[in-house]
C-alpha cells in the first residue's frame, strides 16, 4: 500500500508542476482541456540550408531540427525532421498550429503543436499536442554563401507531451 500512496503523492507533484507551468504560457501557445504526460529535454541543432526564395535571392531556410531527449539525466528518446519525437517505443508526428517569441532574437519560438500521426505502444501513444517551450538558441541570422550550403545551429528546450482530459 506504501508504494500505491508514494505513485499517488508523486502524480500530484508532477500534475501541480505542469499546471504552475501552464498558468506561466502564452495564449498562443496554450493548449486548454490538456494535461501533461511527460516532460523531456532536447540539446540538438536546428538545421538550416542555404536557398534561394522566390526573388532570387539566397537565404537561410530552416531545413530540420536534430536533438536528444534527456530525462533525469539520461537520454530517453531522438526529435528530428517531420517533425518527429521518439521516446521508448513510441512515436509522434506533429504540426505547428501556435507559436510564441523566444526570450530572444536567437532563440527560436515557443510551438503548439498537434500529434497528426502517432505509432507504438509507449509513453507518447495517447499524446495528442506538444509543446516546445523554454528555447535556448536555434535562430540562424545572416547571409549564406552558395545555394546548397547547410549550417548547423545549436539550440536546447523543453517538450511537453499532453492529451485531452475527457473525449
Amino acid at each position: 500500500m506504501d508504494l500505491f500512496r508514494t505513485a499517488a503523492a508523486v502524480a500530484v507533484m508532477v500534475s501541480v508542476a505542469f499546471d504552475t507551468l501552464a498558468a506561466d504560457l502564452p495564449d498562443t501557445i496554450f493548449a486548454k482541456g490538456e494535461v501533461a504526460v511527460r516532460q523531456v529535454h532536447a540539446e540538438g541543432a536546428q538545421i538550416y540550408q542555404c536557398e534561394a526564395d522566390a526573388s532570387g535571392r539566397i537565404a537561410w531556410q530552416f531545413r530540420e531540427p536534430i536533438a536528444s531527449l534527456f530525462s533525469d539525466g539520461k537520454t530517453v528518446g531522438m526529435h528530428y525532421a517531420g517533425p518527429t519525437w521518439k521516446l521508448d517505443g513510441s512515436e509522434i508526428v506533429g504540426k505547428a498550429v501556435g507559436r510564441s517569441p523566444g526570450t530572444t532574437a536567437k532563440d527560436i519560438p515557443w510551438l503548439k503543436l498537434d500529434v497528426v500521426n502517432n505509432r507504438g505502444d509507449g509513453p507518447l501513444k495517447d499524446v495528442a499536442t506538444v509543446q516546445r517551450i523554454n528555447t535556448t538558441g536555434g535562430n540562424l541570422d545572416g547571409a549564406c554563401g552558395k545555394v546548397g550550403d547547410l549550417r548547423a545551429e545549436p539550440y536546447a528546450a523543453d517538450y511537453l507531451f499532453l492529451k485531452r482530459t475527457s473525449p
